[in-house]
């Protein structure tokens, strides 16, 4: 079972703590912009395929990811377009998660079949503050099984994941709503995969 502490406000010594926890391999369940997360370390390939058994998630769907700063796609991604860039500087921090062609080396759960990573950066304080005191990217997947649902709450998170997670930060409520909009920022013009919580 997964310990639980509480946060009024972010904390460094916590986010650390959590911090040293994703870069043992471990998982953690934190707030977001919109709903409850699991972060893994994104180059740690056994955390990896721990979350996705956790979740049980296909082997088909990426992990997208929460950067530790905006800077950071540039080790992501093999390019980014003009048009990815304009909608960074108007939508991040924020629930826009864009799609871009994957630098080669990038572990496979995080690539769609076609080689794109997804990739945000996120204005909660404690999502950001986790993958900033990580110093890199952490997965942004929601904290639910597959096919079940998503949560704005710490205490409705379902059983099996408190038990699964080794951490788990709760700010209390987050706004909910919709996830995060998915925008294939590879095409011209960006094409939309999932519309959320940013209208484009």
């Amino acid at each position: 079972m997964a310990e639980v502490v509480r946060l009024t406000q972010p904390d460094s010594a916590i986010l650390q703590r959590a911090a040293r926890v994703l870069a043992r391999g471990g998982l953690v369940a934190f707030p977001t912009e919109t709903l409850y997360g699991i972060a893994a370390d994104h180059r740690n390939g056994e955390a990896l395929a721990r979350l996705r058994a956790l979740k049980g998630r296909e082997p088909d769907k990426p992990f997208p990811l929460i950067l530790a700063r905006a800077e950071e796609v540039a080790d992501l991604a093999a390019e980014v377009p003009g048009a990815a860039r304009r909608l960074m500087a108007r939508h991040w921090p924020g629930p826009l998660t864009l799609i871009l062609a994957a630098r080669p080396g990038l572990h496979p759960a995080l690539l769609s079949a076609d080689g794109g990573v997804g990739a945000r950066l996120s204005p909660h304080p404690v999502a950001a503050g986790l993958a900033r005191a990580l110093g890199r990217a952490i997965t942004a997947t929601s904290a639910n099984l597959a096919g079940g649902p998503a949560v704005s709450r710490a205490e409705d998170l379902d059983p099996a994941i408190v038990a699964g997670v080794d951490l788990v930060l709760d700010a209390g409520p987050t706004p909910g709503g919709p996830p995060s909009t998915v925008l294939d920022a590879r095409r011209e013009p960006p094409q939309v995969l999932r519309q959320g919580a940013v209208i484009i």
